[in-house]
């Protein structure tokens, strides 16, 4: 393969990280029946603190521990208003995202555009030298590896284990688990601090290695938003959740490949859109029932793996409040 290709494939992969670990996260909560839009502020302030504190400390260590303390404690917030104080998640999450955004550019101002610590590129040794994936997959950031360790191990949790049953069952039916003496409430509390410190990581994966540094406007501004949709198009599933992200990134690419190239003359505006479309498509292709059709050509066994592969519904307590009174 062409060493330039291979290069682009490469940085598609580093830059769809944050998505990937961000995305995750949103899934993990939302999968316990709880939404978190506060997304693209959580990432936003956490990228801010999580530069700030390894640069006061010389610690990346420390910078990516205090983001997801930042994004578990956002987090926290939406599910004791949602939970305790029984207020509306989404216009909660709302209003966090803009306050914690405002404030990272307000408390990052003196800190805007200074050298600090950055996680850099670390090749596994034996692993970066297969031919083609080596380069691709195994020359990234720590960021990465984890990125690949949380979507096998989320699935594995959700899909394999009783805690995953359990994490889905308050998702979709939390009468018949607490029914089965499952908390409910906690395990929400839980899931959904989880994935306000995945959203942390990812924020730090931009200010500490992806784009690193800080400056104002942020650079990761709206990435958040995209997370959301990911989480969406990917329907809830880890796999389909990473290729959705890896879809963005190599969209995004292909966008600033063609606005480097004088041959080509395609708005870059339209190449950003082209991944909304794609996502609505998809959506609509499911829940037309096309999918259905094409998928009754199939053997039973694959139908029956690719109809959950394919879920495109969100979890049945999505955004409902569960009361054991």
């Amino acid at each position: 393969m062409n060493d330039e290709l291979i290069n682009v494939l490469s940085s598609i992969v580093a830059n769809a990280t944050p998505l990937v670990i961000a995305s995750l996260g949103e899934t993990i909560t939302e999968r316990a029946g709880v939404t978190n839009l506060s997304l693209d502020g959580s990432i936003i302030l956490a990228a801010m603190v999580g530069f700030v504190a390894a640069l006061v400390s010389q610690s990346a260590i420390v910078g990516v521990i205090a983001a997801m303390l930042v994004g578990a404690l956002i987090a926290l917030l939406i599910a004791v208003s949602a939970i305790e104080l029984r207020q509306d998640q989404v216009a909660i999450g709302f209003v966090l995202t803009l306050l914690a955004a405002d404030l990272a550019q307000f408390l990052g101002t003196a800190y805007t555009r200074i050298p600090g610590p950055q996680v850099l590129t670390t090749p596994i040794p034996l692993l970066e030298n297969i031919p083609v994936i080596g380069p691709i997959f195994f020359s990234q950031s720590i960021f990465a590896y984890i990125s690949y360790v949380l979507v096998f191990g989320l699935w594995y949790w959700m899909f394999r284990t009783r805690q995953g049953l359990a994490l889905r069952a308050v998702g979709e039916r939390p009468e018949a688990a607490f029914a089965r003496g499952t908390n409910v409430n906690r395990l929400r509390y839980l899931y959904t601090m989880a994935g306000g410190a995945l959203v942390g990581l990812a924020g730090a994966a931009y200010s500490l290695s992806v784009k690193a540094g800080w400056a104002t406007p942020p650079n990761m501004q709206g990435d958040g938003w995209i997370a959301l949709a990911i989480v969406i198009f990917g329907g809830w599933h880890p796999f389909r959740v990473v290729l959705g992200a890896y879809l963005f990134a190599g969209l995004r690419a292909l966008a600033s490949v063609i606005q480097r190239s004088p041959d080509i003359d395609i708005p870059v505006v339209l190449l950003n859109g082209v991944p909304w479309v794609l996502m609505i498509v998809t959506l609509l292709l499911v829940s037309s029932g096309a999918v259905e059709r094409l998928l009754r050509v199939l053997p039973r066994p694959a139908q029956k793996w690719m109809r959950n592969f394919l879920r495109s519904d969100p979890p049945a307590a999505l955004g409902t409040r569960f009361d054991s009174q």
